[in-house]
Parts: C-alpha cells; sequence; structure tokens
C-alpha cells in the first residue's frame, strides 16, 4: 500500500474516532486520572481491537468477490447512517457512563481501567467495522492494521491530554457529519462496482 493510502486510512480512522463514545470516556476518564496513564491503557484496547477488526477482515476475503464487495457496501453505508443520523448527545452520554466508574488509584489500575472502557466500548464500533471494511477491501491487513491503530493511539493521547479543548474548536457534529459524507461515498463507489460483475 502506498503511503498516501495509508494516510488516508489514516486520517478516515483518526476523524470517525473524534466524535465517538470511547473518545467521550477517554476525555473524562482523564478527568478523574493521570492522562499518562489513560492514554496507554487506552491505546492497548484500542491496539487490540484493531487487531481483532483486521483479522474479522481477513475472514471477509475468503467469501465469494461480489458478496464480500456487498457486505462492505452495506456496512460503508450503514456506517454512513449512524453518523448522519444518529446525534452526538448520545455518543457523548455513552462516554460518560461508560468513563464515570474511574476513580484515581495506583499506576496499573488506571491503565486496566482505561484498557477495559476501551476495549469493551470499541466492540462492534464503527472503527472497527470500517477497518474490517477496509481489510477485506484491499487486501492489506497489516496497513490497515498499522495505519489504524496509529490513528486511534493518537486520537487516545489526544483525547487524554487535550480532548476538551479539542471539542471545543471542532464540534463533534461537523466531525460527524464529514465522517457520514465519506462513507456515504465509499458506500456508493463499492456498490457502483458491483454494476461490473
Amino acid at each position: 500500500m502506498s503511503a498516501g493510502a495509508l494516510l488516508g486510512v489514516f486520517a478516515l480512522m483518526f476523524v470517525l474516532e473524534l466524535p465517538d463514545k470511547t473518545m467521550i470516556a477517554t476525555v473524562v476518564m482523564s478527568t478523574k486520572a493521570r492522562s499518562r496513564n489513560v492514554a496507554l491503557g487506552a491505546s492497548l484496547g484500542f491496539i487490540v481491537q484493531m487487531a481483532l477488526a483486521v483479522a474479522a477482515g481477513s475472514l471477509l476475503t475468503l467469501l465469494p468477490h461480489r458478496l464480500k464487495d456487498l457486505i462492505v457496501a452495506v456496512l460503508f453505508l450503514a456506517g454512513a447512517a449512524y453518523l448522519l443520523l444518529v446525534s452526538e448527545d448520545e455518543e457523548e452520554e455513552e462516554g460518560e457512563l461508560e468513563a464515570a466508574r474511574e476513580t484515581r488509584g495506583s499506576t496499573l489500575r488506571e491503565i486496566a481501567t482505561a484498557f477495559s472502557v476501551i476495549f469493551i466500548g470499541e466492540f462492534g464500533d464503527l472503527t472497527q467495522i470500517q477497518a474490517a471494511n477496509l481489510a477485506a477491501k484491499t487486501h492489506q491487513p497489516l496497513d490497515i492494521f498499522v495505519a489504524g491503530s496509529l490513528a486511534l493511539v493518537a486520537v487516545a493521547f489526544l483525547g487524554s491530554y487535550g480532548g476538551a479543548a479539542l471539542q471545543r474548536v471542532i464540534p463533534l457534529k461537523k466531525i460527524r457529519f464529514g465522517g457520514g459524507l465519506i462513507f456515504l461515498g465509499l458506500g456508493l463507489y463499492t456498490l457502483y462496482g458491483l454494476r461490473h460483475w
């Protein structure tokens, strides 16, 4: 995969995770625990979930090409609908609830708690589904894993150290809308490609 394509995957995953409940959870946890520990635990949770997503995407490649592309298109369109139609208020509320149990404790406890919150919160999440889609579509799981993991680790550190300030500069609503349009375009493009089979 070219450097430009890797940068594109990084940017897509980064933008998709910004308005997500796990980003909100990271911001909230960093108000109750040391930012460094939250960033490390959240990063580990994101990396493990990215590995699971890419493995699932690799399994999709075993399906017949037309069926795989249809599934990928439907998942892209579902992601677009989610970003365009689900209120960011719901995401904020979910993230705050997930992080509410965090309290200041030992370094290991704070890292483990952040890992657990992110690991559980990411199951079936939009970035996880789209990483599986990209791994299936590109047949480059390692590249998707590296670019996606780097993006999510960047979000974990951003959320832990400056998430509240970021949300004042770029409203979640705009980030969700932009991500929704990207997914809508990818879904329609994939469906269009099915016409030629």
